[in-house]
């Protein structure tokens, strides 16, 4: 090995060595999938068509469950998951009282969300990103109280799908190379009716909480 090529052997190593470092700590922290886990509180209340007397108070929920954020492109995603939704809403007679009885409903669904998540460059400790989408629920379990009564009965006449337009927006909080925290704000409109009496629609917004791997 000569003087010269032995001048440009070590210098062309060390760039190589640092450019295959800098991209294996860019992929593990700006990576095509992650896959985490959420906690969202949240807060809900049904919709009731003009006219019906009924009017809902929002209370306080929760959903938990599974998220993916798979990209297709540089910044852009296809936002995805499996959550177990539970959602809380009082509804309270005005005017009809003798017709109508003060109710507290407990809805909870399996939602898959599925929707598009635009994400910022990765700066500093933390990426923003918006979200805009849909949710599509089945019905686990439906539930109402009059408040007369302490316990819980079926509903009758709920509906077992659900329908909703989610709009969010948050950040990812950067902890290590390959685990980010999640947290943001979204709005789910529902869109199909939540049950027969009253036909209400059933709309909620939650605090996003999470752990991206």
């Amino acid at each position: 090995m000569t003087p010269y090529f032995k001048f440009l052997f070590f210098p062309v190593l060390f760039f190589l060595f640092s450019v295959h470092t800098t991209k294996a700590q860019y992929y593990s922290y700006d990576k095509n999938i992650s896959l985490g886990l959420t906690f969202s509180p949240n807060m809900s209340w049904l919709n009731y068509q003009d006219g019906d007397s009924r009017e809902s108070s929002p209370k306080v929920g929760y959903a938990y469950g599974l998220v993916a954020d798979l990209g297709f492109a540089r910044n852009y995603y296809f936002s995805t998951g499996l959550l177990i939704n539970t959602l809380y809403s009082q509804s309270t007679a005005n005017g009809n009282a003798d017709l109508v009885e003060d109710k507290t409903y407990r809805l909870q669904y399996a939602e898959v969300p599925l929707a598009i998540k635009l994400k910022t460059n990765v700066g500093g400790a933390a990426r923003f990103y918006g979200q805009f989408g849909f949710t599509a629920g089945v019905k686990v379990s439906g539930k109402e109280r009059v408040e007369t009564s302490t316990g819980y009965r079926a509903i009758d006449g709920d509906d077992i799908f659900r329908l909703g337009l989610l709009i969010g927006a948050g950040a990812e909080w950067r902890l290590t190379n390959s685990l980010s925290a999640m947290t943001g704000l979204s709005y789910n409109n529902g869109f199909t009716r939540t049950m027969r009496d009253g036909s209400p629609k059933l709309s909620y917004c939650a605090l996003n909480i999470g752990l991206l791997f």
